[in-house]
């Protein structure tokens, strides 16, 4: 007779260094779920950046925004590399990770209290539980695979000092814990440098790229969505119909923009050694920020189309052609420029001009000569491409 007793769970993996040159490897069902959190933490510090902008406290905004969208990066970034190196999908790995994505959750909740008043108590709690969720996938690892146990262990040793600090931040005085914000920043991004020092992990050069173009997906996605509001608004006020329609077609075209110069090259040559990793997925804070502050720029020019913008002329335009503007310099000098030709990069900088020459340009056209800036950049990276396959 069959036992009627019910099947225990499934045994756990050893949660050893998955092989970096591993082919075909692409994104798991996990890792996409994983990334559903992070559009909510994108859209509630997207819409708490307009909110801020709308009362004219363009600053504050920028300001509040930058550092909450830290603790977004930071977090998606870190569980992206570990996956890339451990992931063993078995049911303890699921749970740790869903309850990663449980803390990013309640980072997301307290985006708008911490760009508003500087009250990142629930952003750290938040950042916190997620970054303590890792902590136990590394020991993890550590147990798992001796040949990288130093490596998992500097890591989690690493996390948890840290996160001991950042709880500590939230008794400092205002000035005092400003100031920390930014010491722990710095302690933060310092981790993988210690941890990785000896032996790195072993991820793969093609899942890490294709995972960092999955989350420029869901950044511009953001931008499509601010596109889809100003037809919304054209339809439900029945005036200012031109403009609104105008802002919706041109903020498509310079999302299609920022998406091509940012496919335009393949990225798998920075992810193969350590040093030009690092680079890579550092400089992919300025690339995440810049990408997710567009949107809000966006509504801010539906606002000055409207009429309910306090910011004055330029400083409105600046929120959406600045963005823009550091996104394709940050493409240009981390993927393209060494690609293109002299006359393609020629091309590219000028379409770059072109979207800051926006922000004193006037409302209407700000739109219009930032669309036309990444039509410019989108050509150079097609005109380079080309010369180099004639030779």
């Amino acid at each position: 007779m069959s036992d009627p007793r019910p099947a225990p769970l499934r045994a756990l993996r050893r949660m050893t260094g998955r092989d970096p040159h591993e082919r075909g490897r692409t994104a798991s069902t996990l890792e996409l779920f994983f990334d559903l959190v992070f559009v909510v933490a994108v859209s509630l510090s997207s819409q708490a950046l307009h909110h801020l902008y709308a009362d004219g406290h363009a600053a504050q905004g920028a300001l509040g925004y930058l550092m909450v969208f830290f603790a977004i990066w930071w977090a998606w970034m870190n569980f992206t590399w570990f996956a890339a190196s451990f992931d063993t999908d078995d049911w303890l790995y699921r749970i740790m990770t869903i309850l990663q994505m449980a803390g990013v959750l309640v980072l997301a909740a307290g985006a708008g209290p911490a760009m508003e008043h500087y009250d990142f108590t629930l952003v750290t709690i938040g950042y916190v539980v997620m970054r303590l969720a890792l902590v136990g996938q590394w020991v993890r690892a550590a147990i798992s695979d001796q040949s990288l146990r130093g490596t998992a262990l500097r890591y989690a040793i690493g996390i948890v000092i840290v996160q001991i600090l950042w709880l500590a931040r939230l008794t400092l005085p205002p000035v005092a814990g400003f100031i920390g914000f930014f010491v722990l920043v710095i302690a933060e991004i310092a981790v993988p440098v210690f941890a990785e020092r000896h032996r790195a992990t072993p991820w793969n050069p093609h899942h890490i790229t294709e995972r960092y173009g999955l989350f420029t997906l869901i950044l511009l996605g953001e931008s499509i969505l601010a596109s889809t509001n100003a037809v919304l608004e054209a339809a439900e006020a029945g005036d200012h119909i031109p403009e609104l329609l105008s802002i919706s077609a041109f903020g498509l075209i310079t999302a299609a923009g920022m998406w091509w110069v940012y496919f335009a090259r393949t990225h798998r040559h920075h992810t193969s050694a350590l040093g030009t990793s690092l680079l890579f997925g550092y400089f992919h804070y300025v690339i995440f920020a810049a990408a997710g502050a567009f949107s809000a720029g966006i509504e801010v020019e539906i606002d000055v189309a409207s009429g309910h913008s306090a910011l004055t002329p330029i400083a409105a335009a600046a929120t959406f052609t600045v963005p823009v503007a550091l996104y394709l310099l940050s493409v240009w000098w981390l993927t393209t420029r060494h690609t293109l030709t002299r006359i393609g990069n020629a091309l590219y900088l000028l379409g770059v001009l072109t979207v800051l020459a926006g922000t004193i340009s006037g409302n209407l056209s700000t739109t219009a000569l930032t669309a036309v800036g990444l039509v410019l950049a989108a050509i150079a990276t097609e005109v380079g491409e080309r010369e180099q396959a004639a030779n």
